[in-house]
């Protein structure tokens, strides 16, 4: 199985720095043994850890080519290293010791690998710090110094400096690398999200603009046809595709998220165009629309927005005749995460019990209960008010918007 593209390189990048650390600790370690066995004169076990660790630790990398099992390689190379610093800082001072310090390394090393690996060593080498803190006191104290008088602060130097060359020019190196190389990923991935939020946001504008052509043709048409029937269904089609440019218009000009709209802008839109639409800008229809502030998806936004189309062109034209007063109520309300109810309906008058999206020749009543079950949804009539009103309990859609038939 191939290994995602980011999961390699984190263990690419944790192979190349096991493989360093190990390589440049063991070769001071073997550096270490001839200075503290000729120059320093320090007697046992010293300088025969140095050497241990130098060779035990550059076999172990070796081998790592054979297994190819990086935990194995680390955890070999940090017990090697805990036991040889503990050893080392008892014979060299105990709590007072400069290579004290290689145990904080070690931790170092530890979380640069996993943060579990880090928390195991940190709890255990804080450990070891006040075991070799109990072991050092006058009271308990089973070893001396090793290191001559006189040699003390060269073998403090050469501690510091090992410490130091570690912890900077290796691990600091490294993760100043790894810092510049995330930052320049990030910078990257910044901009591919800002050019496909460009590419997504031109779309939706032309998509917008094709709409509303479609649009200015259906209305051309329209206006060479006498029969006022089909004037009447062409004029439908086109509120319908207006509806849908809506969704796409709103989406080109949000900022801040590309893909979900506020629906309760939307709704108002849509419901004030299709009332002067319909019934022309002096009107007795009263818009009653309780939506409260939610973002919909443009999978759902569209077939819902379209639902929304039918009841209220239906109500303008069947429920709501001629100059009569009427209202149009939409009420909206969030039942869980993704579930919704929509109350939509009107006060005109209604239509009898008999007629249904089987026996009506009517478009519009069939196109809301297709709309209801492609959102997911069921869709009743509430009877218990006056004329034509509908409960739909519906999804959001997170699939591809399908066809209505």
């Amino acid at each position: 199985m191939i290994k995602p593209t980011k999961d390699y390189n984190r263990l690419r990048d944790k192979i190349k720095l096991t493989h360093r650390v190990n390589y440049l600790s063991s070769a001071l370690m073997l550096i270490f043994y001839p200075i503290s066995l000729f120059l320093l004169d320090i007697g046992q076990p010293i300088p025969y850890v140095f050497l241990s660790f130098g060779l035990l630790n550059l076999i172990n990398t070796l081998v790592f080519k054979f297994h190819d099992n990086l935990i194995l390689t680390y955890n070999i190379t940090s017990v090697l290293a805990t036991i040889g610093t503990v050893v080392v800082t008892i014979y060299s001072g105990g709590i007072n010791s400069p290579f004290i310090f290689v145990l904080g390394i070690i931790v170092f090393a530890a979380y640069a690998t996993t943060r579990q690996y880090g928390k195991v060593y940190l709890y255990f080498n804080l450990s070891l710090v006040i075991l070799i803190y109990v072991l050092g006191s006058s009271q308990y104290a089973i070893t001396e110094n090793v290191v001559p008088l006189v040699n003390r602060d060269l073998f403090a130097l050469f501690c510091v400096l090992f410490s130091v060359y570690m912890i900077g020019g290796v691990f600091g190196k490294f993760l100043l690398k790894a810092h510049h190389r995330l930052y320049k990923s990030k910078r990257e991935i910044e901009d591919r999200i800002s050019e496909k939020e460009t590419l997504l946001r031109e779309v939706h504008h032309r998509v917008k603009n094709n709409l509303q052509t479609v649009s200015s043709l259906l209305s051309l048409q329209s206006r060479s046809i006498e029969d006022e029937e089909i004037k009447s269904l062409i004029k439908s089609s086109q509120n319908r595709v207006i509806s849908m440019a809506m969704v796409h218009e709103m989406l080109y000009m949000r900022d801040d998220y590309l893909s979900k709209i506020e629906y309760k802008t939307y709704v108002h839109e849509l419901s004030q165009y299709l009332v002067r639409s319909v019934k022309g800008n002096k009107n007795n229809v009263k818009l009653n629309i309780d939506i409260p502030d939610i973002k919909l998806g443009i999978d759902t936004a569209i077939p819902l927005g379209l639902l929304i189309n039918e009841a209220i062109t239906n109500a303008l034209k069947y429920g709501i005749k001629d100059d009569t007063e009427g209202t149009i109520h939409i009420e909206l309300k969030q039942e869980d995460e993704k579930g919704f109810i929509l109350n939509i309906g009107d006060n005109g008058d209604g239509f009898p019990e008999t007629v249904t999206p089987q026996t009506s020749k009517s478009l519009g009543l069939k196109l809301i209960h297709n709309l209801a079950r492609q959102l997911k949804g069921s869709i009743t009539k509430d009877l218990s008010l006056k004329g034509t009103n509908y409960i739909i309990r519906f999804q959001e859609v997170t699939q591809e918007f399908n066809s209505v038939a």
